[in-house]
């Protein structure tokens, strides 16, 4: 008997009966065979139940293998963009910066060892002097390193017998510079100190406690072991979701390295200045430079982390999977500065090389990151449903306060400049071959340059500690938008058909977009 309209007690009871879901899956919306490739225009994610607070949305997600962050959010290794102090703050909102390495092996190991050292749980090294130390040197000291507290030891060396402690109080008025600092610091009878073995719970609970900028923490012998700082403590409190080893409580950091064999003595540089994470740069991942580079990284390193790419094929991601890469960088030709694919005719469309390679690359258990083509928090989101766990960005970070260069002014806006590695600029900046930038192109021996990257300006974006909380808050609407309460959720209920997808025409895109009004503002956060 066919059931009529009267037989259904509910409009979901016929749903489930008759009717097959809205939209369509990730795999059959992304049919090359019907579609070709796509970008992230292209389609839209549509809507589910929405039943928890978008704040309840986690964001948790893997970098690597190993390695896992509070947000998805990562920072471009460019010239332009990432140097130590994005890394930093990459770092202390919950994402992490790659910092590039078109410049000497030891300015890119200086870089690494500033973001390692700007928050620590226990610092193992502290700098130290001696009672002999003069208080200009203190001064100096103070500009060099950043800081004003020096434990003052009897060799002026580390380890050694703890004798006390000077900080900005004890000089900051002093005229005489010839002073010496066992005149002016506070003795060791006189501070609070911490005995070996002290977790770094009881060590945060005292310096709470004494109200004081650092507590040094000796052994039975009163010889100094290590410090905690309060301003670390501080740091701890104001970001929450900061991205640190498990072992050092250090800020994580990530470098980019090329393939000749000079990078081998750069990459040793950064090992020791405490790196947790290596990229293979190269425009084309795919080759034998690369995967010698990454068996000789895995052999002589085998603690770390290291990321390939980029790749924009399961049959180049398979040749790095093989051969011991804990993370792929997924992209070719889609970035805003990018030209590769119009000057080259090689690349693919953005969304079709996430979608396959990350469907290939979870076979095997390797997190693949979204590189190029990130332009607003929907496509984090797109990346993030085709199966990508991170997004590599340059263009949305290029402009913020954070990015290196200087801000200039141009037709009345406040701007920074922006390009990229494969822009004459960029392969010519230190003068010489085999920089970092040629390197990534494979064009170390070319007697002309030929650019797959150009050179521009972008409009002045603020501070990071405000944009990526926006872009963190959008994200976890977006999530809440589809009914999904985490990443992993959308990952994984995207790939099993739950979460749905519609292809959108040209006439569709325009009108999702601002349309029929005279003028407008465009602010995207206060």
């Amino acid at each position: 008997m066919v059931a009529t309209k009267r037989d259904y007690k509910t409009a979901m009871q016929y749903l489930d009966t008759f009717e097959k879901k809205d939209g369509l899956s990730v795999a059959e919306l992304m049919d090359s065979n019907i579609r070709g490739g796509l970008t992230y225009n292209d389609f839209l994610v549509l809507p589910g139940f929405v039943n928890f607070a978008s704040n309840k949305v986690h964001l948790q997600t893997k970098l690597t293998k190993k390695i896992t962050l509070n947000t998805p959010f990562v920072s471009s290794p460019m010239d332009t963009v990432t140097e130590a102090d994005m890394a930093i703050y990459m770092a202390l909102n919950g994402g992490i910066g790659i910092i590039h390495h078109n410049c000497t092996p030891e300015v890119q190991a200086s870089m690494v060892k500033k973001v390692k050292s700007f928050e620590n749980g226990f610092i193992n090294s502290p700098v130290v002097i001696s009672p002999e130390t003069t208080i200009a040197e203190v001064k100096a000291m103070k500009e060099q390193f950043g800081f004003s507290g020096f434990p003052v030891t009897e060799t002026g060396t580390f380890p050694a017998k703890l004798l006390g402690l000077v900080t900005s109080r004890d000089v900051q008025f002093l005229e005489d510079d010839s002073i010496k600092v066992s005149e002016v610091m506070t003795k060791v009878a006189d501070l609070t100190t911490g005995k070996v073995g002290i977790t770094l719970t009881e060590g945060n609970k005292i310096l709470r406690d004494i109200k004081k900028g650092k507590l040094l923490i000796v052994d039975d012998d009163n010889n100094l072991v290590s410090m905690l700082s309060r301003t670390d403590l501080m740091k701890n409190e104001n970001y929450p979701l900061a991205s640190k080893s498990a072992t050092t409580k250090q800020l994580l950091c990530g470098a980019a390295i090329g393939t000749i064999p000079a990078d081998r003595k750069r990459l040793a540089l950064m090992v020791e200045a405490g790196l947790d994470v290596v990229i293979i740069d190269s425009s084309q991942g795919n080759s034998i430079f690369q995967l010698e580079m990454l068996q000789w990284i895995k052999s002589t390193y085998p603690d770390l982390e290291v990321i390939a790419g980029n790749v924009a094929t399961r049959e180049q991601a398979a040749n790095l999977i093989q051969h011991g890469c804990d993370g792929l960088r997924i992209g070719m030709g889609t970035g805003s500065i990018c030209i590769t694919q119009e000057v080259m005719a090689c690349g693919r469309p953005q969304a079709t090389a996430v979608y396959n390679v990350c469907k290939f690359a979870d076979e095997f258990g390797v997190p693949c990151i979204a590189d190029g083509g990130i332009q607003n928090i929907g496509h984090i989101t797109k990346a993030v449903a085709l199966g990508a766990s991170c997004v590599m960005m340059g263009g949305m970070l290029a402009g913020t306060t954070e990015s290196p260069g200087e801000y200039f002014y141009q037709d009345g806006k406040r701007l920074k400049v922006y390009r990229g590695m494969g822009s004459i600029d960029a392969m010519q900046k230190t003068g010489k071959k085999g920089n970092a930038s040629t390197s990534r192109y494979f064009s170390e021996a070319d007697k002309v340059l030929v650019a797959q990257g150009v050179s521009g300006s972008v409009v002045d974006k603020g501070s990071i500690n405000k944009f990526l909380p926006y872009l963190y808050n959008g994200l976890q609407h977006s999530c809440q938008d589809i009914g999904v309460q985490s990443l992993a959720a959308l990952k994984s209920e995207s790939a099993a058909g739950v979460v749905r997808f519609e292809f959108r025409t040209a006439s569709a895109q325009l009108e999702g977009g601002v349309h029929d009004l005279h003028s407008y503002e465009k602010r995207l956060h206060n």
